[in-house]
């Protein structure tokens, strides 16, 4: 008998995800319509033989679809077949380390485990590498300031990686797309840094996505060594959105299938969500011609899409075709934004509070979040008790208090640091590091907000005034050992109070123990040193809110990785310095460099003080109380997250960031894609793609809708202007409510 693979496509919510499942279940347990009832199109072995039985390989678009994905699967199967569960770039990270060995024989690579950058890591690296080109003439590179010029270098290398395209081909190709925006010598040096940072990178055993990603299409996948090792693992694969997957991604499909392993794969053709980022969905669509295609057409049960999908692109594409739309659509209109936030606010609190929706029901979705419609909608609502989750937020780590009074505490406790640190930075640290958890006797004007446990409160002991003073007078700025001085140098320090006394008592004396143990080289390193501080001053035996708690733990892991790359980097100095001496007949005198360096210190507090955005630390489900958590999340997060909600507020309808693509489109993206023309990129091309763009993200949003869509714009923007955007006729075609309507 032949075993088909199975190409499943439909719309958003048709039951692509289901229908993947069930296949599995039938693959596993045989087909009972067969002519044999015996047959078992996926091989299961015995009890006794089933560490050798092969697994099924499980690939889902992003993490958070992942790990569901996963549980479906295993609760679909309760456990009786192995199953390897990955995204497409964590299963190419994975083979790529535990293959490094037949790497290493097959590119003459020096023998050494390697070890992955982090995307903040690597930017510094990179940042440090190309140092005197980028002084020399990076003026002429494309990008707004130095960061964004390197990212986007850097971007360059993961989308030629993970297109199959050789770095060497990178200038030409850039050459051809954007012949009128730069000269080609240009491109030519580009091509030079990033081979450069490539040779770099795998000198010292160091591995970024762009490498990883390399490694395996250009000389992994091809080794028929490697191929029989993979065919010996995994005789079937699963692949849950592949319009969201990489060209390489394919490529192992085809490898897959080529070796006769059977595949399960569904595509949304109003998905490709991460076009532009490192997907190429018209090329794997390719890979449906080696399957067996099915169709499914229903609409999505419970969602809006079969009733108003159509007519609202139509309303969009085709301006002067005027139709109403159903009172399932509905908006707000204010003249300004601040006004918005706040009526907005007011329908959820309203609906939630008449009991016509849970806050679990209900998506704030926006075409960009910035921080003051944030802060704005949790504030408000968050004082209603609706709790509000925003959507894999990632700001910079240094706009948390917490992190920030940390990094100053380093700069107190390391020598050499003063210049990272003004009084200001002090008076926050003490009011911050002086939280204690009290139970509450009474209202106190003290208290922050709660952390979720009945009874109990953080409360500063040094308050913003007494942090001021002691910033003042017992504060001493010293470029090489800047310190604090003990309370009795504030002239009246018997005013502070005993509890303003005694907590700053206490940060007095931790700072001087860490420094002279420092001295005394007993501590390994910062790491050691966050951690001390976090015990003693935030942990407090408590349980942290959750931001607070995920913040410090991506701290933790930002610190702990760069300090392992520093140690690796000052190894193969060290190394270096040993060969030289060798040749040299020579034998250096000279100490052992420390792990810990305070150059070093000072440039890790720098990098997250410039705002760089560190990766997530190691995902954690949050605790989600019984009515749920409002969802806040911009329209790229909450369409990678492929969540369904009742109820959607699409904030700001009137802005044009509905059309453009914006940070989810890397530079030169285009020009990487399988069926790019060759030819360089028009503005006819760029406004095609946005307007197909626009397209899926109307039809995907109304798919994850079930009863309501709230339009609300205001006409003036946050920036004052007039907001002139594509969805003003949808906006016009709705009817107006304000929160005393919604109960209607």
């Amino acid at each position: 008998m032949v075993r088909n693979s199975i190409w499943i496509t439909g719309p958003t919510r048709s039951g692509k995800t289901t229908r993947l499942v069930n296949q599995f279940c039938r693959w596993v347990e045989g087909d009972a319509s067969s002519s044999d009832p015996s047959f078992h199109p996926i091989s299961r072995k015995t009890r006794r033989d089933r560490r050798i039985t092969p697994a099924i390989l499980v690939l889902a678009a992003n993490d958070d679809n992942r790990r569901d994905f996963a549980d479906r699967i295993t609760l679909a199967i309760q456990g009786r077949y192995p199953v390897v569960s990955k995204t497409p770039l964590g299963f190419i990270q994975d083979e790529v380390i535990l293959f490094w060995p037949l790497l290493i024989q097959r590119l003459h690579l020096k023998a050494q485990f390697p070890l992955r950058l982090r995307p903040e890591t690597e930017q510094e690296l990179a940042t440090q590498l190309w140092r005197p080109e980028l002084d020399n003439w990076g003026e002429e590179l494309p990008g707004a300031n130095e960061y964004a010029k390197v990212r986007r270098l850097l971007d360059l290398l993961q989308l030629a990686a993970l297109s199959g395209t050789p770095t060497e081909d990178i200038p030409s190709i850039l050459q051809q797309g954007l012949l009128e925006e730069k000269t080609p010598e240009l491109w030519e040096r580009v091509g030079q840094l990033l081979l450069n940072w490539r040779h770099w990178c795998l000198e010292r055993g160091l591995l970024t996505y762009g490498i990883i990603c390399e490694l395996y299409g250009r000389h992994l996948l091809p080794d028929a060594t490697y191929q029989q090792h993979l065919m010996r693992r995994y005789q079937a694969v699963l692949a849950d959105d592949v319009d969201d997957y990489p060209a390489i991604a394919r490529n192992l499909f085809e490898t897959l299938l080529d070796q006769d392993a059977i595949g399960a794969f569904t595509y949304n053709p109003n998905g490709k969500v991460r076009l532009g980022l490192n997907a190429d969905p018209n090329y794997l669509e390719g890979l449906a011609s080696r399957c067996q295609i099915e169709t499914l057409e229903a609409p999505p049960n419970g969602s809006l899409a079969g009733v108003m999908g159509d007519v609202m692109v139509e309303l969009v594409s085709n301006p002067v075709v005027f139709t109403g739309l159903p009172e399932s659509v509905q908006s707000i209109q204010t003249m300004s934004r601040a006004v918005l936030l706040r009526q907005t606010a007011q329908v959820i609190i309203d609906a939630v509070k008449s009991g016509q929706v849970q806050p679990g029901d209900i998506a704030i979705i926006a075409p960009g979040l910035d921080a003051i419609a944030r802060y704005t909608l949790i504030e408000i609502l968050t004082s209603q008790n609706i709790p509000v989750e925003p959507l894999n937020d990632q700001r910079p780590l240094i706009s948390s208090p917490m992190i920030r009074a940390l990094l100053t505490l380093l700069a107190l406790v390391y020598p050499g640091l003063g210049r990272l640190v003004d009084r200001d930075a002090v008076a926050e640290m003490l009011v911050v590091l002086s939280r204690r958890q009290d139970v509450l006797a009474g209202d106190s004007e003290d208290a922050l907000p709660q952390d979720g446990q009945t009874g109990t409160t953080f409360t500063p002991h040094i308050d913003p005034v007494r942090a001021g003073l002691l910033a003042d007078y017992c504060y001493s700025p010293d470029p090489e050992h800047p310190h604090l001085q003990s309370v009795e140098s504030f002239p009246r320090w018997d005013r502070l109070g005993h509890r303003a006394t005694k907590a700053y008592t206490e940060i007095v004396q931790w700072v001087e123990v860490q420094r002279s143990q420092q001295q005394q080289r007993l501590i390994s390193s910062c790491v050691v040193v966050l951690d001390r501080a976090i015990q003693k001053f935030l942990w407090n035996g408590s349980n942290l809110p959750y931001d607070e708690l995920a913040a410090l733990r991506e701290l933790m892991e930002t610190a702990q990785h760069y300090w392992e790359v520093e140690g690796r980097l000052r190894q193969q100095l060290k190394t270096s310095q040993l060969n030289v001496e060798g040749l040299n007949g020579e034998r250096s005198q000279q100490p052992a460099t420390p792990i810990t360096s305070t150059q070093t210190i000072g440039q890790f507090i720098q990098l997250l003080r410039r705002g760089t955005v560190t990766a997530n630390p190691y995902p954690v489900r949050r605790f989600v109380p019984a009515g749920g958590i409002v969802t806040l999340a911009t329209i790229f997060q909450y369409r990678a997250s492929r969540r369904f909600h009742r109820w959607q507020f699409w904030l700001d309808a009137g802005s044009q960031l509905w059309r453009l693509g914006g940070a989810a489109t890397l530079f030169g993206a285009p020009l990487f894609l399988k069926d790019w023309s060759g030819y360089p990129l028009t503005e006819e091309d760029k406004l095609n793609a946005d307007e197909e763009r626009l397209q899926r993200i109307l039809r995907d949003l109304v798919g994850r809708t079930g009863d309501r869509i709230f339009l609300c714009h205001s006409d003036l923007a946050v920036n004052g202007t007039d907001q002139t955007g594509p969805l003003l006729t949808l906006v016009h075609a709705s009817v107006t409510v304000g929160s005393e309507a919604v109960m209607s």
